[in-house]
This record gives structure tokens, C-alpha cells and sequence, in this order.
């Protein structure tokens, strides 16, 4: 396998879901891959830096109440900000996907232009239309990271959120696309700007995924871990293929690592 020797903790609390798909991308490619509930964190059972990979996967934690994703992230600043960030400084891997990157947007690891910040740098609002979207989009792939080297230049993607607007301040938004940091844009399906609803939530300059100034922090809004099979694609049965197009993501990540 090529991600062997590498560990991938799926972190977990109350409304967290998605977790089997997660659990199943990365056990394709490396054999140690362990749910990991916060709690367990919190009363010493497991350590963050036991891990080279963490994986804060979507759903609704803690019943997104206050706003999606903050109680999350509060509760994991308060239990293990010092390891947290020193597992970023070292180079460790931390992907969040949905609530997942509402969480790393929550706790300043996102996107974190200078690094590491103490508070929001940026939000994720509730979606243009005013409504849950579900639905299948487009992306356009941004350069060659961590986590895209792999993918192709256009993929689809499903989402499931009510709130996934990208928006900071216009500085901010500057130093991002400067930096070269947004991963993938929603795009159409013929691969061009993206208005609704191939941009389902409005987010700013049609940003879907974003990485961090040191490039080991991905929080992306639609979901790798439900496309990672080809049978999962909505034309699973006009158009065969050996694997869908979220599998390149993880694959990206692994190899990385490998």
C-alpha cells in the first residue's frame, strides 16, 4: 500500500457523519485508520501527535447550532490548541470536508495566509438562495498541491450544506488568490465562470477548496469521500470508469505523504 506506515485519525463528536465513507477512501490506500472521538482526546486515551494524518469529516457536529461547525471547533481549541497547532507546524496533515472545513475556518487554520491565527480570518455563511443545497458540481482544478496533483483539471463533486458561502474581507481575498492558495473553483459543467447553481452557495471568486500558507491544511465544501467509487457517480451507468473522481484527492494525499 502506499500509505503504509502512515496513521489517519477520523476525528468524531455528536453529529459528525460521512465517517464510513472517510473510513473506507483512506483504508484503500493504508491500513492504519482509526475513528477517533474527541473524547478521547480530551481524557488522554489518544494523542494528535500519534497521527500523521487528521480528517474532520462533514455532517452537522453538535447540531451546528451557534453556526456550523463553532462548537466544534471550540470544544477541540479547548481541549488540544497547542497540540493542534504544533501538529500544522510540523507538517502534519489535517483535511476537513464540509463541517470539516467550517470547523478549520472556525478555529483560524483557515486560511491562514501568515500561518496559524488565533481567530477567523473568514466565513463560511449561510448559502446564497437561502436554502439546503444538494447537489452535484463542477471544479476546476488550481495548480498542483498537496492535495490535487493528482486530479484532473475538471471533476465532479456532490455537496450537502446550508452553509458554504466563502467570504472574507478584500485583503484577505487578495492574499489568498496571491498566494496561491484556493485548490479547486466551481465552475460549470463545460468548465467556464460558474454562476447558480454550479456555484451552489455564492462563495466568493466561486471558491470550492482552500489550503493554508504552509500547504498541509485542506477544507474543501463538497464531498471527495462520497465520489471515491466510480458506481457513486450519477452516470455510473453511461459512463464506466475505474474509480470516481474523489478517489484522486485521497490518492493525491497519500502519495504525498508516500
Amino acid at each position: 500500500m502506499w500509505g503504509e506506515g502512515m496513521k489517519v485519525a477520523i476525528l468524531q463528536i455528536e453529529g459528525t457523519n460521512c465517517e464510513e465513507e472517510s473510513y473506507r477512501a483512506f483504508k484503500h490506500f493504508t491500513p492504519d485508520v482509526e475513528y477517533v472521538h474527541l473524547n478521547l482526546i480530551k481524557h488522554g486515551k489518544r494523542r494528535l501527535e500519534d497521527y500523521d494524518v487528521l480528517f474532520i469529516p462533514g455532517g452537522f457536529s453538535a447540531g451546528d447550532y451557534v453556526r456550523a461547525g463553532a462548537i466544534f471547533a471550540a470544544r477541540l481549541k479547548a481541549i488540544a490548541w497547542r497540540e493542534l497547532k504544533r501538529f500544522v507546524e510540523e507538517g502534519k496533515i489535517i483535511m476537513g470536508v464540509c463541517n470539516g472545513f467550517q470547523v478549520l475556518i472556525e478555529l483560524g487554520l483557515l486560511p491562514g495566509v501568515d500561518g496559524i491565527s488565533e481567530e477567523p480570518q473568514a466565513a463560511l455563511m449561510v448559502n446564497e438562495s437561502n436554502r439546503f443545497e444538494c447537489r452535484w458540481t463542477y471544479l476546476k482544478k488550481e495548480g498542483n498541491t498537496v492535495f490535487s496533483r493528482y486530479s484532473p483539471e475538471l471533476i465532479a463533486l456532490p455537496v450537502a450544506h446550508a452553509e458554504g458561502r466563502f467570504i472574507t474581507a478584500p485583503k484577505m481575498l487578495e492574499r489568498i488568490e496571491e498566494n496561491g492558495q484556493v485548490v479547486f473553483r466551481y465552475v460549470s459543467p463545460q468548465g467556464e465562470k460558474a454562476e447558480y447553481p454550479w456555484n451552489p452557495n455564492g462563495s466568493l471568486n466561486n471558491i470550492a477548496a482552500l489550503i493554508n500558507s504552509y500547504g498541509n491544511v485542506l477544507g474543501i465544501m463538497p464531498h471527495p469521500e462520497r465520489a471515491f467509487y466510480w458506481y457513486q457517480h450519477p452516470d455510473w451507468t453511461r459512463k464506466r470508469r475505474e474509480f470516481g473522481d474523489g478517489y484522486y484527492i485521497f490518492k493525491s494525499l497519500i502519495e504525498s505523504f508516500a
